[in-house]
């Protein structure tokens, strides 16, 4: 049963209202805050073992437990949206992700750190779904690609800060300076937007499907830690050979249960109770921008990932110096933006994602050049391309994918492009820093020099991501830019 008919909400307005920009503006500085952090603890893994007395194997936990809670949590975000206000589920967020702050900057040891990092990820990873939905609610149409160009700026600048934010920290203080350093933005947050954010659209009051919720854990959550065990056993062949059944276990268990959460929601969508309704995929433009997506997102991560590698193993340079290499590209793209934005909302999808799509692939294709002696200065001309052709990508795929979507579906939507971010991020961290590292170490042991394995590991993993990237060229030509007015999938 629902207060209103299903699929009734507040129509978008013409303009947005100050009321209505003042509250999208600071769910981004929240999603920025709240992204920033995610992004932090790579970098920091070193400065803790040795604090901590930990091993390698368990710090690497303060990252991977972080990425499952959030691919546990983020699939439910499309009914609590739903099912609970707007001001009750930003406190929620912001609720968590600050308390989780809290207690990851006082932690006396591992373990109250690692649950720190747990809740931080409960309130992070309904951020971003709870920013989309209220974009698509209260922006209208002809301007929804200019307020999606900020969200591609959050989306995309926050990961890219992060480790040169953390690096520069490490480099003059402890670690629990990222932590005490992010607290307070996230407090202020939190408080004023208790106070400013207003409820938008109806609520349900359907009941929450608790098998739905521990399919969706099973799902989501066993195919992101089972991708996690790829690589990253630095030779050991016991960890590799165990990491290996995790893998093959998390995997399999964790696509049955996706399996058997679609067919569920397949059920209970009937009634519109659905935890994640899977009708938004009859919209054709909405599940091929979504694919478009995924693979955009599995290069995005995994070369902000494998390129700092890259940068401090093979050409020696520092954390933070090969941060500072990747900061111009995320720049780019904060400033590109809104630029875009505007130009999607005059001239449509293709005019930008061809284009973009062009220069990302070129970039990766290029990147399979690499070697142990190539200057930084091209790196860092390299890479900010690459950041302009994912900025040119981004904007039109989350504009044109909820767009294709009616009103009451946009909270699924939404949930559905962050957990095939989420996903898809993983995936790309994982496939190119496990090729990176059998490759480097398989060279290495047949008598190169450390510099050049490296270099070796740099180039096949980028080589797998721009083959993985080419079939790209032909979505780019088929994504649309949905009529003003949404059609999407029609109701049962």
């Amino acid at each position: 049963m629902t207060s209103a008919e299903p699929g009734s909400i507040t129509p978008a307005p013409t303009e947005v209202g100050a009321k209505e920009n003042r509250v999208i503006w600071l769910l981004l500085a929240a999603a920025f805050v709240a992204i920033l952090n995610e992004t932090t603890m790579g970098v920091a893994i070193p400065h803790l073992i040795g604090d901590l007395g930990i091993t390698a194997v368990a710090a690497q936990w303060l990252t991977t437990a972080f990425m499952l809670t959030m691919a546990v949590v983020i699939p439910t975000t499309g009914f609590l949206l739903r099912r609970f206000t707007t001001r009750a589920m930003f406190g929620t967020a912001m609720g968590l992700f600050s308390s989780g702050t809290l207690i990851a900057m006082v932690a006396p040891g591992f373990e109250v750190l690692l649950l720190g990092r747990v809740v931080q990820a409960s309130g992070t990873a309904i951020m971003m779904p709870l920013l989309m939905t209220t974009l698509m609610n209260v922006v209208p149409p002809h301007l929804r690609g200019r307020m999606m160009g900020r969200v591609s700026v959050v989306i995309s600048l926050a990961p890219a800060i992060g480790p040169t934010m953390a690096g520069l920290v490490l480099d003059n203080l402890t670690w629990r300076w990222i932590f005490a350093i992010v607290l307070p933005i996230a407090l202020v947050a939190l408080v004023v937007g208790v106070r400013w954010i207003h409820n938008l659209g109806e609520q349900t009051h359907a009941p929450i499907d608790i098998p739905s919720v521990i399919l969706s854990a099973l799902g989501f959550g066993g195919v992101v830690f089972g991708l996690s065990q790829l690589g990253g056993h630095g030779g050991d062949a016991a960890a590799s050979e165990n990491a290996t059944t995790t893998l093959i276990v998390a995997l399999s268990v964790g696509v049955l249960a996706l399996g058997v959460f679609a067919w569920r929601q397949v059920v209970l969508q009937r009634n519109d109770d659905a935890l994640l309704d899977l009708r938004i995929f009859r919209s054709g433009n909405f599940s091929l921008s979504v694919a478009h997506f995924a693979v955009m997102s599995l290069a995005f991560f995994g070369t902000i990932t494998a390129l700092p590698l890259y940068l401090q193993n093979t050409l020696g340079l520092s954390a933070s110096a090969s941060g500072l290499v990747v900061l111009p590209g995320a720049l780019a793209m904060g400033l590109l933006g809104p630029v875009i934005g505007r130009i999607y909302d005059r001239r449509g999808t293709r005019v930008l994602l061809l284009p973009g799509t062009v220069i990302v692939l070129a970039i990766l294709w290029s990147f399979t050049l690499l070697t142990e002696t190539t200057p930084v200065w091209m790196l860092v001309v390299t890479q900010t391309l690459l950041s302009v052709g994912l900025a040119m990508s981004f904007t039109p795929l989350f504009t044109a994918s909820l767009g294709s979507l009616e009103p009451r579906f946009y909270s699924y939507g939404s949930a559905t492009v962050s957990t095939v971010q989420q996903v898809a991020g993983a995936a790309g961290i994982a496939l190119l820093i496990s090729v990176m590292s059998s490759v480097s170490t398989s060279t290495a042991q047949q008598g190169a020099a450390t510099a050049a394995a490296g270099a070796a590991g740099a180039r096949a993993a980028f080589l797998l991501a721009a083959i993985i990237g080419t079939p790209l060229l032909i979505s780019a030509f088929l994504i649309r830019k949905p009529a003003d007015t949404p059609a999407g999938p029609p109701a049962p």
